[in-house]
């Protein structure tokens, strides 16, 4: 039986990506974002019955009492339907807890695991990992080309949510503390961002390194060779490469005009979910950067950030 995995990173990292690509080794179950706080796709106790109270809400030995029996349930493919309903009622929640019930059950019945595909789980994939021995994918996107998607889809971040948790900083963020406070109810969205970047992967560097289930994988090593990175992802985390998995990673990366036979196509199997997840030319989106960010705050971006990027992007 696949115990489970966990596919984490800052949000427009690529785990969406990543993780419908990882779905098609036939042995996981896709669970989209159970810990977003954002209502949907988090806040579905029939998915993860646990409060989530911030973004990257924090998990660790020290809080963990409701996070264990809940990610077990999840992890195990038992859906809490009633939990779901008694929460969420509109027609697409109905739709998507019809949607979740079945797949967890079919699921069970072929002895599959959960494969959590969760940004705001960056910071607690190290205590997922330890506790559940599964293994963690966590991805890395180059800081301008991160920069620049949420620049794209008009998002920001309020430091304060990090701030605000005592164990996440003293576990974790301690070393960027002054940096988070700097930026904290900032407008300034480039340098917030940036920070976020910096501060994220700052830590993430050093959890990797404590804990070889988890993996630092770089988008740009996915996103230039999808084929040869996808084969050796799967064997990492110790899923069958499959010539099915293969055609599906060939078909979701390749644009209509480079191969009009293996256009990926969108079906009920694929949908309601709200992931950021959409087929494309992978290496086309190496540098979309460069369309959203001007000369001056591409070269701001990279020193905020050089340090972090060169520890990550020597290796």
């Amino acid at each position: 039986m696949q115990r489970g995995l966990l596919i984490t990173g800052l949000p427009r990292s690529g785990t969406s990506w990543v993780g419908k690509m990882l779905e098609h080794g036939g042995r996981l179950v896709y669970v989209n974002e159970p810990m977003n706080p954002s209502h949907p796709p988090g806040r579905s106790p029939g998915v993860l019955d646990a409060s989530v109270r911030h973004y990257f809400h924090y998990i660790c030995d020290d809080n963990e009492d409701p996070w264990r029996r809940a990610f077990t349930d999840t992890l195990a493919l038992r859906y809490r339907l009633g939990r779901e309903l008694a929460t969420n009622h509109r027609p697409y929640d109905l739709a998507r807890a019809a949607r979740y019930a079945t797949l967890f059950a079919i699921g069970r019945l072929r002895r599959c695991g959960a494969l959590i595909d969760d940004p705001y789980a960056l910071f607690s994939a190290g205590w997922l990992a330890r506790t559940y021995d599964i293994p963690a994918v966590v991805l890395v996107r180059e800081p301008v080309a991160f920069v620049g998607a949420w620049r794209a889809h008009r998002w920001t971040v309020d430091t304060r949510e990090l701030l605000s948790q005592p164990l996440l900083m003293r576990d974790h963020l301690e070393p960027s503390h002054d940096e988070l406070a700097d930026v904290a109810g900032s407008t300034d969205w480039l340098a917030t961002t940036a920070t976020l970047w910096r501060a994220a992967y700052r830590a993430v560097d050093e959890l990797v390194r404590t804990d070889d289930r988890l993996h630092l994988v770089r988008y740009e090593d996915l996103a230039a060779d999808p084929v040869t990175a996808f084969r050796d992802l799967y064997e990492r985390v110790g899923l069958s490469w499959t010539t099915s998995a293969r055609e599906r990673v060939v078909a979701a990366t390749t644009t209509a005009d480079q191969s009009p036979d293996k256009r990926f196509r969108w079906s009920l199997r694929d949908g309601l979910s709200k992931t950021a997840y959409r087929p494309m030319s992978s290496s086309s989106a190496l540098d979309s950067y460069r369309q959203r960010l001007t000369d001056e705050e591409i070269e701001r971006t990279r020193a905020l950030t050089a340090d972090v990027r060169e520890a990550i992007y020597a290796q």
